[in-house]
């Protein structure tokens, strides 16, 4: 699957496809020597340094490298071969996700040719958040200090722009959201933001405005959020160019009407649009609150050589003088403070440091990957990937004696209340193209029987209130935990009816380890699930484990052999935050 956010820079610009430039920079134990010093034809050694950049920025930072290649840069005997290449985000955020072992929301796989550079310009620090809080716990990328910036904003064709108050009146996100889920909505669209740094801080934006609705959690604060992230699924795209060309390309007003009315984009991919002339400009719209802006950390990987990371050192100096300052300008991006060089096209409105917008782009040193909040983030693009995909799951809660515990930080509610607690509120997260079904488990529940069914698989459609008076009913029982013949049941009854097109999945929430002298054995329920799957028509296993009697190894030997998952959680009042997670996990497709 192809996808990222600057496909069609390639026809805006002529910069889609990647190139290479050969720069000799001067690397005498990291410490650079100006340009005048840089100096010396023969070379005694060779280093090749390549560096992979986003599409908008790799002509500026390849300009820099043809400039030195002029200066005849190389001294101490030692070159240095800066390889630039044009490179999506997300395609590299696949491929060192794939090799630090972690698990990005909604990225999928990288691609079999995909490798990680030296360097990574990405188009935001929230790549790099999202890495480690994915689970790349090696992944420790050196610098990641900003060299370009470009807000985000709320594009609208300038027709619908006039008539919300642009460019006068000063908007907030509160407001879009007004526009969005009114009766007569605004058609908002977005790339997709577990793919797209632009579109993420639109959401991000968005949804924070959603909550503040309500307080916090509050049935009301969630209704507006899942309206927001519905409304944007509508008119979502995974590619931007498929986005750009939903706006109107005529001034016709029925063209208008039903032309996209809105989507977050970046100020870059605002300029870059109105450059082509199109039939209808896009107005610029700097929201309040500030949305996270593209910051472009230049972020050296881990387990470089020392002589490469000492010419890293040297690139980004180059790439923070004044003259790369006016190679950003004519890629429509600013500086890392904000200020904008020579030839610099601001779109209407756009604020600046020098015009009193300085609230709208942060001082240089300001922002990066250490003033995000992972938790927003992660919270962000897993509730997106539930809220927006479509599934068929079987819910199944343990109601064995443990369950009845108290959870200290959850005001001594029990371990029960808290899970029934955290599946009803996902359950408000699923649209009516889910199919759902929910069992309890527990040992003899139904004579010798382990597993209660309270509600059949069946579109929420037509099942939604039976599933929330089944969560309603759910007690603890004075039993134990008959974990592996519940388990083998619900994955034949997953399979028995698999559905096509959707992600046929269990979810099973437990606070112990198996305790059934009844059942069925470890061994034979693996045996049993090796000969049940069915690569054709997979069955995701996630299980959820409570408390800290679980036994994570016993759960991860089911999810090895299904595929899936086994979180663990010894604070049942996290359940909810590892709901989501669990249900964004999904089997990725190749990249």
């Amino acid at each position: 699957m192809v996808s990222g956010r600057h496909r069609m820079r390639s026809n805006l610009r002529g910069a889609g496809a990647a190139a290479v430039a050969v720069a000799l920079v001067a690397v005498v134990g990291g410490s650079w020597f100006g340009y005048q010093q840089l100096a010396g034809p023969n070379c005694s050694g060779r280093i090749e340094l390549s560096v992979a950049t986003a599409p908008e920025i790799a002509p500026a930072v390849r300009g820099a490298a043809d400039k030195w290649v002029a200066d005849g840069a190389a001294v101490g005997g030692t070159c240095i071969a800066v390889n630039v290449s044009s490179s999506e985000s997300v395609e590299v955020a696949a491929a060192v996700a794939s090799k630090h072992g972690a698990t990005l929301a909604g990225v999928g796989q990288a691609s079999g040719t995909a490798v990680t550079p030296d360097v990574w310009v990405p188009d935001s620090s929230t790549w790099l958040v999202r890495l480690k809080s994915g689970g790349a716990s090696a992944f420790a990328p050196t610098n990641g200090a900003s060299i370009a910036r470009s807000p985000v904003v709320v594009a609208l064709p300038e027709p619908v722009a006039s008539r919300i108050g642009w460019p006068d009146k000063k908007l907030r996100w509160s407001d879009l959201l007004t526009q969005v889920t009114a009766s007569k909505p605004l058609r908002a669209g977005i790339v997709e933001p577990t793919q797209d740094a632009a579109g993420l801080s639109g959401l991000l934006s968005l949804t924070a405005a959603a909550s503040s609705t309500g307080e916090s959690g509050s049935p009301k604060a969630q209704e507006a959020m899942v309206g927001a992230l519905r409304a944007l699924a509508t008119n979502r795209s995974s590619l931007r160019q498929d986005l750009l060309a939903r706006f109107p390309r005529s001034s016709d007003p029925t063209a208008i009407a039903n032309g996209l009315g809105a989507a977050a984009l970046s100020e870059e991919d605002v300029i870059a649009y109105n450059s082509t002339k199109p039939p209808i400009r896009l107005a610029a719209l700097y929201l309040e609150p500030v949305p996270i802006p593209l910051d472009y950390p230049f972020a050296v990987l881990p387990g470089i050589e020392p002589a490469k990371a000492s010419a890293a050192r040297v690139l980004f100096e180059v790439l923070r003088t004044p003259d790369f300052k006016d190679r950003l300008a004519s890629q429509a991006l600013r500086a890392p403070d904000g200020n904008w060089g020579r030839g610099f096209q601001a779109p209407t409105g756009a604020p600046s440091p020098a015009n009193g917008g300085a609230s709208q782009v942060p001082p240089s040193g300001q922002g990066g990957a250490a003033d995000l909040d992972p938790g927003a983030i992660s919270t962000a693009t897993t509730t997106w990937s539930v809220a927006t995909q479509s599934g068929r799951m079987l819910c199944v809660i343990d109601v064995s004696g443990s369950m009845k515990k108290p959870v200290a930080t959850a005001n001594g509610a029990s371990r029960e209340q808290v899970t029934v607690a955290a599946a009803s509120q996902g359950l408000g997260l699923f649209d009516d193209s889910w199919s759902i079904g929910l069992w309890t488990f527990s040992t003899n529940l139904q004579g010798s029987q382990d597993w209660s069914e309270l509600v059949g698989i069946k579109p929420l459609s037509s099942n939604r209130g039976a599933l929330q008076r089944g969560l309603a009913s759910i007690k603890p029982s004075s039993g134990d935990t008959g974990l592996y013949d519940t388990m083998l049941a619900a994955y034949k009854k997953v399979q028995q009816d698999w559905e096509p097109g959707k992600v046929n999945s269990i979810v099973l929430f437990t606070d112990g380890k198996n305790e059934d002298d009844n059942g069925i054995s470890q061994k034979e329920l693996l045996d049993q699930l090796k000969k049940l799957k069915d690569d054709e028509q997979p069955v995701q296993v996630v299980i959820i484990g409570i408390g800290t009697e679980v036994n994570r190894a016993e759960l991860e030997s089911i999810t090895k052999v299904t595929g899936g998952g086994a979180f663990v959680t010894t604070d049942p009042s996290k359940i909810g935050e590892i709901f989501l997670r669990a249900i964004a996990l999904r089997p990725p497709a190749p990249r």
